[in-house]
């Protein structure tokens, strides 16, 4: 199987998986559950549960361990999605080619679809440790706890808006990036890792290695912003700009943008190779990464 037929079946495994963990429009209030599924079912790359899972697999574990963690990452992510498409943060009015959740549900409902998915993500991780409860159920759960939180992924997002409408430096700008994209990728394959039973220093290795992935990946997504299309990013266009938002194209521009990243997946893709043949899918991964379009 080829690298992209491999990588889709991968994300119809996740979808089918998130169809079970997520609950059913039936229970009541039914909005709630429909503003949570509208988000969270609107496509995506599936990124961050896909690498738990690669993750678990590259270290020797079964990935039904680490199915409700990966699900309960991407509830997470889609949470924070929706939270920074509200007109008190970003303001965008378009995600993955479909109006966002504030435009179709309201405010309201958009802020509490967030909550939602992500108070449910505590809850699917939590089930899964007090059925299998050991050191790698709640190590996985720390990792994505981490990485999404005070820690990680939230950090981030209140420095980016702090900073919003003012000059930034380049150690501000890699904190943002470092906690708001990558704590969150670090966190994924920290997780997985974990769960498949992983040393400590193994863990930390593809901590490390999520990290350069996560800024690379971040980086891109600076220079996709000012040279895509709307069709191809499925979102607007030039919305740091919009937001006055220093990034690293206006720092340093497109090219030089552009030989960080590589060099960043680069050292990513080495510590891939350094932990041996298991990680050739995280690997081909990474440099499929540092190629996207979207």
């Amino acid at each position: 199987m080829d690298f992209k037929s491999d990588m889709q079946a991968r994300i119809q495994e996740i979808e089918a998986a998130l169809q079970t963990y997520i609950p059913k429009q039936e229970a009541f209030p039914p909005v709630i559950f429909e503003a949570m599924g509208y988000s969270l079912f609107a496509g995506g790359k599936r990124l961050r549960p896909m690498m738990v899972l690669a993750a678990c697999e590259a270290v020797g574990g079964k990935k039904e361990m680490a199915m409700p963690f990966a699900c309960a990452l991407e509830m997470i992510h889609t949470y924070s999605l929706i939270h920074d498409d509200l007109p008190a943060m970003d303001n965008d009015d378009y995600r993955r080619g479909r109006l966002t959740s504030h435009k179709v549900y309201g405010e309201d409902m958009a802020i509490l679809a967030g909550d939602g998915l992500l108070h449910h993500a505590m809850e699917t991780m939590a089930q899964a440790c007090y059925e299998n409860p050991c050191k790698e159920t709640t190590g996985a759960m720390l990792a994505i706890a981490k990485g999404a939180g005070i820690h990680g992924m939230l950090t981030g997002q209140v420095v980016d808006v702090y900073f919003e409408g003012k000059p930034i430096d380049k150690e501000t700008l890699d904190f943002i990036h470092i906690h708001k994209t990558a704590a969150m990728i670090r966190g994924a394959l920290e997780a997985g890792a974990r769960v498949g039973g992983a040393s400590d220093e193994v863990v930390e290795k593809f901590g490390l290695a999520g990290e350069k992935i996560g800024v690379a990946f971040q980086i891109l997504d600076d220079i996709l912003d000012v040279t895509s299309t709307m069709e191809e990013l499925g979102k607007p266009i030039h919305s740091d700009e919009k937001n006055e938002k220093t990034t690293y194209v206006t720092l340093y521009g497109i090219e030089e943008s552009r030989k960080i990243a590589a060099k960043l997946s680069d050292e990513a893709v080495a510590i891939w190779k350094e932990l041996g043949e298991s990680c050739d899918f995280l690997q081909t991964l990474t440099n499929y990464l540092l190629q996207r379009t979207y």
